[in-house]
């Protein structure tokens, strides 16, 4: 009898010793427990805290009331939404909390007329539903544009509901696809067939909580039955779906990724998918005269001819799906240039190109087997944003703006262009000047910032200053209007600096790959070569400078308060990753070891506990006193980030500041008093501590 009774013993032992241990190494993972009782007696009291703090400061309630006025002011751009004969807009003000999607026809809207057509409202469906739906947008069945899956979030988060609804009853179909609550992708086969990547049931997801299943689902049929196209490993970070109308018929392609940077492309042919013969690590954006447009990240050799990293080129189709590369280069830009976007109309290709961090806009055309190239007359010394284009229209709509020049949305046809609108000024920017500079980072590479101030300023050290920067994911941080900013800080005499610090996608494959994994600290040490430089400018000193960064950014803010805590006085952490031992084991963790490395492999942990700041905080040392800022939503990166390491700086003795939302997802709002609300406790604490 004791035979059996010491081997369950000594398990229920070995068992309790390794929980008894990660608690000691880990005494805050209960954190991890998003809306259990405990975390959220936490939360809330934090929460308090902060709140009953910051909210008392002078200008608090005068702030709030100016965002939220901004915000609803029914005088802004309203930005189309092109589907067939119609536009389409989603439109929130104090009279719409959450939001109404109407439209009008596309000749209405070209002579500003205001005549919109309600299609659906998400306050009175959240009221019906007993939900707090967040409106994620429509997936239409082309040609026709009558039917669509109407996507629904409820409070934020990544996750949505599909439901099909008819434009023309203005009513959800019933009886109609109706998708559950997932991450994932859905898009038409026909018009009564759909596929689809979701969650299917227990195992169908990956370990980066995305789908691993691609099903195609008949009308009528029961959801359980859909018909499995494809499943991969839980290893994968996740498929995708989508589908495209080309010679008349919905083609379906299926991306499967290993990684942010590493993914096979597929056509579904029958139930069987046929892969594409693409670099994995290149990026589609539509087609254009039979061409598959494609923008390269590593140099792709064809035959006798390598087309660059950075590149954008064309692939013939019908040859690809025969096994047979016909390349050609669209455009290549140089060593202080990228590709920022690319959009395609019924008879050009817009290329939106960054030069040396500023945009411009090329029209490209492909005619006798080459493509050609002209650069559009846009404005200069800013950020332009290409909307509202159809493959199947003619003409496109584009918006530009910079740090001090409100958005103008600008349509241009037949090489025509006029301004539909041009937003008021939503902050007080006379006086104020912008400048472009850069610094020599650690190694020596150049690194390029944006400082914005008033011209009359004093080079005394004594100017309140915020740093911004991102740094990651191959994402570009552009010069555009930013009300947050104008009302919260230019506007009350502030600083405001943007670092294009390495990781980002400034300058194209090789500026992000330079902060990868291992070299992740060559971001860390542009972002303080900055702030040194903006300290020898006599501009600022450590007692007014802040940081500030959201999500990868927030990672970003993180890592300067803990390796650098004497160049700031106040550090916003935004939406953060800050546990990088366990971030790959947190929600959609996994999908970012592309970006940071695998924290399991001894040897890559080696250089990532270097920048965890959850492991490089410390009783012994002195930090600013830091704001924190998540949500309980936010189902993409995991609020313990920010729970965890904030309690651990409580116990060390630190002064610390943390707000949760308990709405709102990665953004942290769903509505415009929610914005208004964070953005005045964010940057009322800058004042608090800088000025």
């Amino acid at each position: 009898m004791n035979k059996l009774i010491f081997p369950i013993t000594l398990l229920t032992i070995i068992a309790m010793s390794s929980k008894l241990n990660a608690q000691t190494e880990d005494p805050y993972i209960w954190l991890e427990e998003v809306e259990s009782k405990k975390s959220m007696d936490w939360v809330l009291n934090q929460n308090k805290i902060t709140a009953d703090r910051i909210s008392q400061l002078p200008g608090f309630d005068s702030m709030k009331e100016q965002y939220i006025s901004s915000y609803n002011d029914k005088d802004k751009i309203i930005y189309p939404g092109v589907v067939g004969d119609y536009m389409y807009n989603f439109w929130k003000d104090e009279d719409h909390v959450r939001g109404i999607w109407r439209r009008m026809k596309r000749e209405d809207y070209l002579q500003n007329k205001t005549n919109w057509e309600l299609v659906l409202d998400i306050d009175e469906l959240s009221k019906a539903d007993g939900k707090n739906w967040v409106f994620h947008g429509a997936v239409w069945f082309a040609p026709k544009f009558e039917m669509c899956l109407v996507k629904l979030s409820d409070g934020g988060t990544d996750e949505d509901i599909a439901r099909e609804f008819n434009v023309k009853t203005k009513t959800f179909v019933n009886g109609g696809f109706e998708l559950p609550s997932s991450k994932g992708s859905v898009d038409w086969i026909n018009e009564n067939e759909i596929i689809m990547s979701r969650e299917f049931g227990k195992g169908t997801m990956t370990t980066s909580g995305y789908p691993r299943m691609v099903k195609r689902w008949k009308r009528g049929a029961k959801f359980e039955d859909a018909i499995t196209v494809f499943e991969g490993p839980d290893t994968l970070m996740g498929v995708w779906v989508s589908s495209a109308i080309i010679e008349k018929k919905h083609v379906v392609f299926v991306s499967k990724s290993q990684s942010f940077y590493s993914h096979e492309s597929f056509v579904l042919e029958g139930n069987k998918l046929k892969q594409l013969n693409l670099p994995i690590d290149s990026d589609q954006s539509g087609l254009f005269k039979g061409e598959l447009l494609v923008t390269l990240n590593s140099d792709w050799k064809v035959n006798e001819t390598t087309f660059k990293s950075g590149a954008l080129v064309s692939v013939n189709f019908n040859e690809l799906l025969k096994d047979n590369l016909l390349v050609n280069t669209v455009f290549s830009p140089d060593e202080r240039s990228s590709i920022d976007g690319v959009n395609v109309t019924l008879n050009e290709v817009i290329v939106n190109v960054l030069h040396n961090v500023q945009s411009e806009l090329l029209s490209c055309n492909f005619i006798e087997v080459k493509w050609s190239a002209k650069k559009i007359d846009a404005p200069k010394f800013g950020q332009i944003s290409v909307i509202g284009t159809d493959d199947e229209v003619e003409g496109y709509f584009y918006q530009f703006s910079n740090f001090i020049t409100p958005p103008t949305l600008y349509y241009v046809s037949q090489g025509k262009e006029r301004i539909i609108k041009q937003l008021k000024a939503q902050f007080d920017a006379n006086g104020l000047e912008v400048n472009q500079y850069e610094v020599a980072s650690k190694d020596g590479e150049l690194i390029p910032y944006f400082i914005v101030h008033r011209k009359d300023i004093k080079l005394d050290g004594s100017n309140p200053t915020l740093v911004y920067a991102y740094g990651g994911f191959n994402i570009s941080v552009t010069p555009n209007y930013s009300t947050r900013t104008g009302i919260g800080w230019l506007e009350k005499g502030g600083v405001y600096v943007v670092a294009n610090i390495r990781g980002g996608g400034e300058f194209g494959p090789d500026w992000h790959k330079a902060a990868m994994k291992d070299k992740r600290q060559n971001a860390y040490n542009d972002f303080y070569a900055v702030c040194e430089n903006l300290i020898e400018k006599k501009i600022t000193t450590p007692k007014h400078m802040g940081a500030f960064g959201w999500s990868n950014g927030g990672l970003m803010a993180g890592v300067v308060a803990t390796q650098r805590p004497d160049l700031f006085n106040a550090v916003i952490i935004g939406a953060p990753l800050l546990d990088m031992k366990r971030f790959n084991k947190m929600l959609a963790g996994a999908s970012w070891m592309g970006e940071y490395g695998n924290p399991d492999i001894a040897e890559e942990w080696e250089y990532i506990k270097k920048f965890s700041p959850y492991h490089n905080v410390h009783a012994d040392k002195t930090y600013p006193e830091v704001l924190f800022v998540t949500s309980t939503k936010d189902d993409r990166v995991h609020p313990a980030h920010a729970r965890k390491m904030a309690a651990r700086m409580i116990e060390q003795g630190h002064p610390i500041l943390y707000y949760e939302t308990t709405e709102g997802g990665h953004g942290a709002a769903s509505t415009n008093e929610q914005v208004a609300f964070n953005e005045t406790l964010m940057y009322a604490y800058l004042k608090m501590k800088l000025f």
